[in-house]
């Protein structure tokens, strides 16, 4: 069918359509010629709806988990990151803590730094920073992973909050050089600045395929659960876990 052939049968259509439209009032008006209108049966008037109660504000002091992909749960299903671990922990254990999951997968701490002030904003007791993987996959200098690092705990710090630094190494192909000097930044850092470390976040974790996705560099649901076992261990002491 043509576009010519097409408008004019739609034309058509519509023009026997708006005949039928137009001639049903007429038809509905004859009908009712000479017949009594029927009282029509007043409705009782709905009755309103409760409003919802507004939901209180969780009063409970925060850990903001502030990392990349390990964090945010990459390829895993939702509720299975260690982060979610972390919470039907802590409620386990009846420790009032909130988690609050700050991971977004790709994030270098040049990123982590771009979105500092949101983590800021949840006022947080505890911060387990868990940043720096992405910068050296990338071959990002030391240097400067380093500096945003420091800049980062400084004004967690300064915010009142405590921090944990999670660290992390390198598949071996970087070169024994480069992952030296990745590694020693987090150790420097955590006394520098006297902040509690977990040397290696994937610690029984990476380089088991049992624990690990087929990448090769994210944890599985069981390696998220063996990572949230290490966390709770390093937060238990600031908590007053047990």
């Amino acid at each position: 069918m043509d576009l010519v052939r097409a408008r004019t049968w739609i034309n058509l259509y519509y023009g026997i359509q708006m005949r039928k439209i137009w001639l049903l009032p007429i038809v509905a008006l004859c009908a009712g010629c000479g017949k009594q209108e029927e009282p029509v049966a007043q409705k009782a008037p709905a009755a309103a709806a409760a409003p919802a109660k507004p939901q209180a504000p969780d009063g409970r002091p925060a850990i903001v988990v502030f990392g990349d992909s390990i964090s945010a749960g990459f390829g895993l299903d939702a509720g299975q990151s260690f982060p979610d671990l972390l919470q039907k922990d802590l409620d386990a254990r009846g420790v009032k803590y909130r988690v609050v999951n700050m991971g977004v997968s790709g994030d270098t701490t040049q990123d982590g730094l771009a979105r500092l002030s949101i983590a800021l904003a949840e006022r947080p007791k505890i911060v387990l920073l868990e940043l720096g993987a992405n910068d050296g996959l990338r071959g990002i200098p030391s240097s400067v992973m380093q500096a945003n690092l420091a800049q980062m705990i400084e004004a967690f710090q300064s915010a009142g909050a405590q921090v944990v630094l999670a660290g992390m190494t390198l598949p071996p192909n970087y070169g024994p050089e480069f992952i030296k000097r990745f590694d020693a930044v987090y150790a420097g850092l955590a006394e520098k600045y006297h902040v509690t470390l977990i040397p290696f976040l994937m610690a029984g974790v990476g380089g088991h395929q049992d624990m690990m996705q087929r990448d090769g560099l994210h944890p599985n649901a069981a390696g998220a659960r063996r990572v949230e076992e290490l966390v709770m261990k390093a937060l238990a002491p600031l908590i007053g876990a047990r």
